[in-house]
């Protein structure tokens, strides 16, 4: 009897010391899957034929591509003579704020000089666009993209989305000096100080001083966005537009 419960007990810790190496076994595998989980299913794939899935690097990579892609198509477009101001998409008019003071000179008969101020701002604008592409493209590589996949799934304009969400501040600012030398390259002052001095002359008046600089900034910036839009739409639908491997693996090539 003793000696039969002695086998019994024998067997169940063996057992036991079995089964806790086992499972110390699965453990130690499941740590070498997770830190090799991407060429691991990258070589599941290809013996089983499945179609590769993509990594969350591969992800971000190609929505950073999208948008890089989108920015230097956006800069081309733009910065050409009439970029902003034959598009109406695009088209920075009178300030705003000022809609009273440009209603009122037209009003007087002074619509040309007005003209000639939405010109200069216009202009403005595509001078400065020139010289975007480094600011966006760095905002772009610096771009933390948080659920990549719900990006990659969203709308057709969801990475130009993120970016303006995540960026928009920090491109304001390095943008705004870029703006301030155009504004100066295409002389807006000079067509906007004769019609601040002949609204004063009329009557009825009320004194407007908006910033030229801050609003051109931001009438730019928010162009660029609407052609980048443009052009990760185009990317998302058109298999044509993806140039590059990393477009094709994440976008499709068909």
């Amino acid at each position: 009897m003793l000696i039969r419960f002695a086998i019994v007990v024998g067997v169940f810790f063996s057992l036991n010391a079995a089964y806790a190496q086992l499972d110390n076994i699965i453990k130690k595998a499941e740590n070498v899957y997770e830190k090799n989980k991407d060429a691991v299913e990258q070589t599941i794939d290809k013996y089983t034929g499945n179609k590769p899935k993509l990594t969350e690097s591969e992800i971000i990579q190609g929505l950073k591509e999208a948008l890089s892609v989108g920015t230097q198509s956006a800069v081309s477009i733009s910065s050409k003579t009439d970029g902003f101001l034959k598009n109406p998409r695009l088209f920075i008019p009178f300030p705003p704020e000022a809609q009273e003071m440009k209603d009122k000179l037209v009003k007087y008969g002074f619509s040309k000089k007005v003209e000639e101020f939405e010109t200069s701002l216009n202009r403005s604008a595509e001078y400065a666009a020139k010289e975007a592409t480094p600011i966006f493209l760095n905002a772009i590589k610096q771009m933390s993209v948080k659920d990549a996949m719900g990006i990659l799934k969203g709308s057709d304009t969801a990475a130009t989305h993120y970016l303006r969400q995540t960026t928009y501040d920090s491109l304001f600012q390095k943008f705004l000096p870029v703006v301030k030398n155009s504004i100066q390259q295409v002389q807006v002052t000079k067509y906007w100080k004769p019609l601040v001095t002949t609204y004063n002359k009329l009557p009825n008046k009320k004194k407007y001083n908006p910033d030229l600089e801050k609003y051109v900034t931001h009438k730019a910036i928010q162009g660029l966005f609407v052609l980048i839009a443009d052009e990760e739409k185009n990317i998302r639908q058109n298999p044509a537009a993806r140039i590059n491997d990393i477009l094709k693996k994440v976008f499709g090539e068909n």
